[in-house]
């Protein structure tokens, strides 16, 4: 049966008749007739005993009622609170990032978010696996990326830039690191990722590429433990802005290789935004989105 058919059994139930409940639906009665002589006949038994003055329900059909009548109610409530969600930020949203980004760039902004959404619960899944945002249940994913595939609704945070840099006690004891090719002479700290751990590209200010092979004995994971080694002096390394600008401003590190652009992939890469459907996008989606732009600008 059909919610629609179950509201509409105990509209009768409460009206007595169908003339009065298509009187305030605005329909011809017989329609209602019909309809309910469908719903009896489906079901196998009769709802209602009809009389001249009034519509009662027969023995079957309160019973049926006693039993369903609850549930209508339930799926009735679950339908407006999920459509309040629409409105209003509520409920659980699962965010996702990697493991350095949301312990450095989400966590010190939760509690500005939770001043203004108190009625949301953050679960925060900060990894560097890949999440499958669909099976792991995930509403909004950060993703760092030259670009994103998939078919997912994607779009951009900020633009991320990264640097070479290196601890100042390590530069005073270490040969000079001002050209890429100087990095022959340093073992550097590496990402274990293949493009990250073999060679980085440099472009000047003509645009011209210059590809250095790079090596070193220390390889770690995730970013934050590469960001802890340099801070210890333990070797130059490979960086975002959003990870080490304020160490750069506070100088306990150091930009190498000053006026030129450097990558492991490629140049225009960023943190993107990322979630299953833009239908239906429930508001607490939205405010973390809305947020996360506002903080961030």
């Amino acid at each position: 049966m059909k919610l629609a058919d179950l509201s509409l059994i105990q509209e009768i139930a409460r009206h007595g008749s169908f003339a009065a409940v298509a009187r305030q639906r605005d329909v011809d009665a017989s329609s209602i007739g019909r309809i309910v002589a469908g719903i009896e006949h489906e079901l196998g038994f009769r709802l209602f005993a009809r009389t001249t003055r009034r519509m009662e329900l027969t023995e079957a059909g309160t019973l049926y009622l006693s039993r369903v009548g609850p549930l209508s109610e339930e799926l009735d409530r679950a339908v407006e609170e999920c459509r309040a969600m629409q409105v209003e930020p509520r409920g659980t949203l699962r965010l996702s990032a990697s493991a350095t980004f949301g312990q450095r760039i989400i966590v010190p902004r939760l509690s500005a978010f939770r001043a203004l959404y108190s009625a949301v619960t953050v679960e925060g899944v900060f990894s560097d696996s890949t999440i499958d945002l669909v099976a792991d249940r995930v509403d909004l994913a950060i993703r760092l990326a030259p670009m994103i595939d998939g078919d997912y609704v994607v779009s951009k945070l900020m633009d991320t830039r990264y640097r070479v840099v290196a601890a100042p006690d390590y530069l005073r004891r270490a040969p000079r690191l001002e050209q890429p090719e100087d990095l022959a002479h340093h073992r550097a700290i590496l990402f274990p990722y293949r493009d990250y751990r073999s060679r980085w590209i440099f472009r000047d200010a003509a645009g011209t590429l210059t590809e250095q092979a790079v090596e070193g004995d220390l390889v770690l994971s995730p970013a934050g433990a590469i960001r802890d080694a340099a801070l210890a002096g333990l070797g130059p390394a490979l960086l975002p802005d959003w990870l080490i600008s304020e160490d750069i401003e506070q100088g306990l590190l150091q930009t190498c290789i000053g006026g030129w652009d450097v990558t492991a992939t490629r140049f225009d890469t960023a943190a993107w935004l990322i979630y299953p459907s833009r239908s239906f996008l429930p508001a607490k989606v939205r405010a973390m989105i809305e947020f996360l732009r506002r903080s961030m600008a």
